[in-house]
């Protein structure tokens, strides 16, 4: 909690200005090429330092998997240094900022979105513009497809590349739920009616923060208002229904709420093993995934709410004192490749959609992304039009503090 801590102080002025597009290199690191074939050839024999959270198995798979194709067509050898949190990461960024290292960090390229990266955009940590100097940027027809450009609200600037997506998805147990809430209002009604079949990860990890955010957009007064600052609203009057509405809801869920599970792999390992009967995730493909691996019950399906739930693209970002940018650019752009977006987007191997837009691709490139239609725990394609923009990424900084002052245990 300590880095947490940290990093949430560093995070709460977060209404500024749209800041001015830096290329921000380090005094003494050699200057990033124009040309893409010199870019390559400088990121030969570079050690990329790629900070991931590193909490599933599937997902620290893959990125060995990208791993062993960087060193084999580039040269370059990745390291995937597991996170818990990424705001570890960005406090690392700001301390080496403030003793003067300015070309000789340890983070070459991070994994993130939302606070997180209004953070490092807030404090210049980010180097770039460089998204779309990274060719297989332009599969993803940024001018048709608006969300890979922007992150919780925020213009990415050219500051972050794209390499997923994610929508908030539920998933239940039909053989004991048939008919799954389809809202916030019923599923407060089903848990009391199923006392300790329901629960959410412990906040702030990602995915118990997602909840209170999909919660508040469905009991807030007035949602437009959670698009802007949350300095600009009394947060208090907006998220007061969200409050009591967990007060009502905490006594039926697992463990009477009392104890939370610590993250999403952890809340799937309960469904797992038949403690709850209903769960969430933020990838849509990860439900059909646990079947076919054995994790979940054959009898999973997957669902999202009646009025749409919160859905965003995650991104990579440089750090503007990373020692290998060409190399962290060659690998943001190796993972925009249709054969490393196929691969991620298959269930068998991770299930995490791709970001890239199926009409720039090749007809034989398009085949790779097919998708058996066999598993019914998928979640059918049109439910993922049911997506709900992310609020300011202020408001999750406010509903995180505001959730541990009220239920964090000692």
């Amino acid at each position: 909690m300590t880095l947490r801590t940290l990093a949430a102080a560093l995070l709460l002025p977060l209404l500024w200005p749209t800041l001015p597009a830096i290329a921000a290199t380090g005094t003494d690191a050699p200057p990033v090429p124009e040309e893409w074939a010199e870019v390559e050839e400088q990121a030969r024999g570079q050690t990329v330092y790629w900070n991931a959270w590193g909490g599933d198995a599937t997902t620290n798979r893959y990125i060995g998997w990208v791993a062993e194709r960087l060193e084999e067509r580039h040269g370059v050898e990745v390291v995937h240094v597991k996170l818990d949190d990424t705001a570890a990461a960005v406090s690392r960024v700001i301390a080496e900022k403030s003793a003067g290292n300015v070309d000789e960090g340890a983070i070459d390229l991070v994994w993130i979105n939302g606070e997180n990266f209004a953070a490092m955009k807030r404090h210049d940590l980010l180097f770039g513009p460089f998204a779309r100097r990274l060719p297989n940027f332009a599969l993803t027809a940024p001018e048709e497809n608006p969300e890979v450009l922007t992150d919780f609200t925020l213009p990415t600037e050219g500051y972050e590349s794209p390499w997923g997506k994610a929508q908030l998805t539920f998933y239940h147990d039909a053989e004991r739920v048939p008919t799954p809430p389809g809202d916030m209002a019923a599923l407060l009604d089903w848990a009391k009616a199923n006392p300790g079949r329901f629960t959410y990860p412990l906040v702030p990890d990602f995915l118990g923060s997602t909840f209170l955010k999909q919660a508040l957009i469905e009991l807030a007064e007035d949602p437009a208002v959670l698009a802007d600052p949350a300095g600009e609203h009394d947060v208090a009057t907006v998220t007061a229904p969200l409050w009591d509405y967990l007060d009502a809801l905490h006594p039926h869920l697992w463990r009477q709420g009392r104890h939370f599970p610590t993250s999403g792999p952890e809340l799937k390992q309960l469904m797992g093993d038949g403690e709850l009967a209903l769960a969430f995730t933020f990838n849509p493909s990860e439900p059909a995934a646990a079947v076919a691996a054995h994790q979940l019950s054959p009898d999973t399906r997957s669902y999202v709410l009646d009025g749409g739930t919160l859905g965003n693209v995650h991104f990579v970002a440089i750090p503007f004192n990373a020692r290998h940018k060409a190399g962290a650019m060659v690998l943001a752009n190796y993972l925009l490749s249709p054969e490393a977006q196929a691969r991620k987007q298959d269930i068998d191997v991770w299930g995490d959609p791709t970001v890239l837009d199926m009409d720039r691709l090749s007809p034989e490139q398009r085949e790779a992304f097919a998708t058996a239609e066999d598993n019914p725990a998928r979640l059918p394609p049109e439910a993922l039009g049911k997506l709900l923009p992310e609020p300011h990424p202020s408001w999750m900084e406010a509903l995180e503090a505001a959730w541990l002052e009220r239920y964090a245990r000692n």
